[in-house]
């Protein structure tokens, strides 16, 4: 797996914290920093998701699509997954994440909850690489509900 991360600056300006990542499978994502009223010049433009929303962003992605697989694979009917992340971040420099709550959301027709527990339970013990990462810095939490359709 390769990406390439490049400063884009505002408009070509070299100002700005704006970034665009070229990924290993062609595709690309652009980046952007918080606007910074201490330090102006520091500051990105507020055009684009943060580097580290982006990276919970793909935590969230990574477990949703093995919850996703794990129940498919299980013959089961279902119909939608979402998965809402709430993080904290340390205080101090390196301001690692230290709590994320994922909170999972799936539709399908007579969905049993134990068989989404359980999912979800693979995804963050074996499956999920991004979840088991950020897992060695912040407590992990998980919880769900399931729909009807």
């Amino acid at each position: 797996m390769e990406c390439t991360v490049s400063w884009t600056g505002a408009m070509g300006t070299r100002s700005g914290m704006g970034f665009v990542a070229e990924t290993g499978s062609g595709h690309t994502l652009v980046m952007d920093g918080a606007p910074d009223a201490q330090r102006p010049q520091e500051g990105g433009l507020n055009l684009a998701p943060r580097p580290l929303e982006t990276l919970l962003a793909g935590t969230g992605g990574c477990t949703a699509y093995d919850v996703v697989l794990i129940l498919r694979r299980g013959r089961l009917d279902v119909r939608a997954c979402s998965v809402k992340l709430q993080a904290e971040r340390a205080e101090v420099d390196p301001k690692v994440f230290t709590r994320i709550h994922m909170h999972f959301t799936g539709s399908g027709r007579g969905l049993p909850e134990a068989a989404v527990q359980r999912a979800i339970d693979l995804s963050h013990e074996k499956y999920c690489s991004a979840s088991i990462m950020l897992a060695k810095t912040a407590a992990v939490t998980t919880s769900f509900e399931v729909i009807e359709v």
